[in-house]
């Protein structure tokens, strides 16, 4: 019979050796052929050894101004507070996880009057110290306590990825501000020349040179102009608003530099995909939610095994239970419990089913994370490369507008010209310069969009 029980106990330890086991990586995550080279047939990126993600972001983002409303926004807003306060009931959580490892020790008194029939009361009182231990034999507590350690970091990768968010936000918004300031100045510009246009139109039908639907046509010309301009400052004054609130505060104005101010990396490094598992947040987040389903499914192949309960009382009474003596005495108790799961309805085996698909479903989804990581770091270096190609169209662009409107109206002046084609110039002029400052800004928020994309911003 010894034999037997001896036995028995050596086959549940060995088939229980992998509830033991702590977290890796599963071997079969795929990080090949994550990007897309934006310019090579292969289709390929080959990897760069260094990683922008690594680049703090006050190396990045060059601005004074910008790095003083980063600093601002890092520290007050809204939901970078809370992805903290997260970080700090996780971390209460964890420390209470590895405290069930140690007994639990309580003041238990008690007092009774019992009085039967006329008699007199007995009275009996006890107080003693309770204390509970739970041995770990099969890893139940070793594996709470694991699964808490992965909630722990995931609260600290989501603090990263709102700080990484965040960072990104305020510089787009930043930048975005700075697109409307210069698409303003150039507005105004030409509102100025539209203007002077009119006083010309004006006086050339005075002299009988043009008539008054020629002045009509530059007079709607110059209105259409100025409501351009009102909905630019409008929309100024929008992003200046949305900005303060992301910094937690009532809606003012944004103190910032100038486009032509601003220094920008004119080279990005990736680095290796498999370098996207330790720098970006959400893949992280990913990965330790399929930590925390492994360590759910060792804690429910860990309850198919018996729990021991060593218990001990300690103390003072006055009651034994048979006689009631006075004064008290010294009352000390020790129990040890043994409890193997027999029988429990399925309920154990069907808990071990699902936490196993579980487990499979965090696999999956850790998988997708890492492929939508690729398609965006793909994304923003194509835009990257595409928007800078299209700058240089937009600047050769400019450069035959402003001689068409240099020629249109030395040819006007001439008689060889109408006035149509001195407005149709100069408005053609007016939406390329507003689409090349657009360019400009939008080639700046690719680099931010990488810079995001590849977890940059992390402390």
């Amino acid at each position: 019979m010894k034999k037997q029980i001896i036995a028995l106990c050596a086959t549940a330890l060995l088939s229980s050796c992998h509830i033991y086991k702590a977290y890796d990586r599963p071997e079969d995550i795929d990080t090949s052929g994550m990007y897309r080279d934006p310019v090579s047939t292969v289709d390929t990126l080959v990897s760069d050894t260094a990683n922008m993600a690594n680049l703090p972001w006050q190396e990045l983002f060059k601005d004074p101004k910008l790095q003083a409303l980063i600093e601002e926004g890092l520290a007050n807003n809204v939901d970078m507070q809370a992805a903290a306060l997260r970080v700090e009931e996780m971390k209460v959580l964890l420390t209470s996880a590895r405290l069930s490892f140690l007994p639990s020790i309580n003041f238990a008194p008690q007092g009774t009057a019992t009085t039967i029939g006329a008699g007199d009361y007995v009275k009996a009182y006890s107080t003693p110290l309770v204390a509970s231990w739970e041995i770990d034999l099969f890893g139940k507590l070793l594996n709470a306590s694991r699964n808490q350690k992965t909630l722990y970091l995931q609260s600290q990768y989501a603090e990263q990825a709102v700080r990484s968010q965040l960072i990104g936000g305020i510089a787009n918004l930043y930048f975005t501000l700075m697109m409307l300031d210069r698409q303003v100045e150039i507005t105004t510009e030409t509102v100025a020349i539209y203007k002077e246009n009119v006083r010309a139109m004006e006086a050339m039908k005075v002299a009988g040179m043009v008539n008054e639907a020629a002045v009509s046509q530059m007079r709607a010309a110059f209105h259409q102009v100025s409501a351009s301009l009102i909905n630019l400052k409008a929309q100024v004054r929008e992003v200046e608003n949305s900005f303060s609130i992301l910094l937690a505060k009532a809606p003012q104005k944004i103190e910032r530099g100038t486009l032509e101010e601003q220094i920008m990396p004119d080279e990005i490094m990736v680095g290796i995909p498999l370098q996207l598992l330790e720098n970006r947040p959400d893949v992280k987040i990913a990965e330790m939610t399929l930590a925390s389903a492994y360590y759910k499914t060792n804690q429910a192949r860990a309850a198919f095994y018996p729990g021991l309960n060593i218990t001990g009382t300690a103390g003072w009474t006055n009651g034994s239970g048979v006689t009631v003596s006075n004064p008290g005495q010294f009352l000390f108790q020790a129990m040890v419990s043994l409890a193997q799961p027999i029988f429990n309805n399925g309920k154990l085996m069907a808990n071990l089913k699902v936490t196993k698909n579980e487990e499979k479903i965090a696999q999956m989804n850790y998988q997708q994370a890492i492929l939508e990581a690729g398609k965006e770091v793909s994304d923003a270096l194509h835009r990257y490369d595409a928007i800078g190609k299209k700058l240089v169209e937009d600047k050769a662009q400019i450069a035959q507008l402003e001689k068409a409107v240099e020629y249109t109206n030395a040819l006007f002046q001439s008689g060889q010209s109408t006035y149509l084609e001195i407005l149709s110039a100069q408005q053609n002029l007016l939406s390329a310069e507003l689409t090349e400052v657009s360019d400009y800004v939008q080639r700046m928020q690719a680099i931010i969009s990488l810079y995001s994309a590849v977890g940059g911003g992390r402390e």
